[in-house]
């Protein structure tokens, strides 16, 4: 018996979820690795059974932007977009924790939308929670100062985690936010320096207090 790790909505079918592994692929991949990158096609889109993904974008100068993470149970909207569009993919989703991926042929999305109001209610859900998170990077980016960007960020992280303890470097953290390393640091001892978080080697330790 498969364990089941989609939404409640989903998992009530036992029959679509018996298909989705039936038909998937599982992969196991390492903290770092890649399992997509920008320009590549999309023959097959990624439902995460354990662990976690980051999807980036890059921009034109070369910077890097963290859109979302995507969770056990979740799959990652662009893909399902480009795919279904027969487009490449804009964005690159990388391992944040050591991951078991199921990917789904293309086809075979657009066979289950078809047989399954289950599986195109579960894509919609996601489509609206990516547009909700994507706003909110938007705002941010908008209205929120750097700093603010940069806690914003540790507490998500912390939060899916479940840990205080985050081990992460600087040069990573810029290049979720998009920024420099050197301002990453700065603002890093800054925050050390009014208690909210401790530094260490690779590592970052938020305050109890917050």
């Amino acid at each position: 018996m498969e364990r089941n790790v989609f939404s409640p909505e989903l998992s009530s079918s036992t029959e679509l979820t018996r298909k989705l592994y039936q038909n998937g692929i599982r992969k196991t991949y390492h903290q770092g690795e890649m399992i997509l990158d920008e320009n590549a096609s999309i023959r097959s889109i990624p439902i995460v059974l354990k662990g976690l993904l980051k999807v980036m974008r890059t921009e034109e100068d070369g910077r890097e932007i963290l859109l979302y993470y995507i969770k056990a149970g979740e799959s990652c909207i662009m893909s399902f977009l480009g795919g279904m569009h027969h487009e490449k993919s804009i964005v690159k989703a990388e391992v944040e924790e050591e991951a078991e991926v199921l990917f789904l042929p293309i086809e075979k999305v657009s066979l289950f939308i078809k047989e399954y109001p289950e599986w195109l209610d579960y894509i919609f859900r996601l489509y609206h929670k990516r547009f909700e998170e994507l706003l909110d990077i938007i705002n941010a980016i908008a209205f929120k100062k750097v700093d603010e960007r940069l806690l914003d960020l540790l507490y998500k992280k912390s939060e899916i985690s479940r840990s205080k303890t985050i081990v992460i470097t600087h040069e990573q953290l810029a290049n979720e936010l998009g920024t420099a390393r050197v301002v990453v640091s700065r603002l890093l001892k800054q925050l050390e320096d009014s208690g909210k978080l401790k530094l260490g080697r690779n590592k970052i330790i938020l305050s109890d207090s917050i």
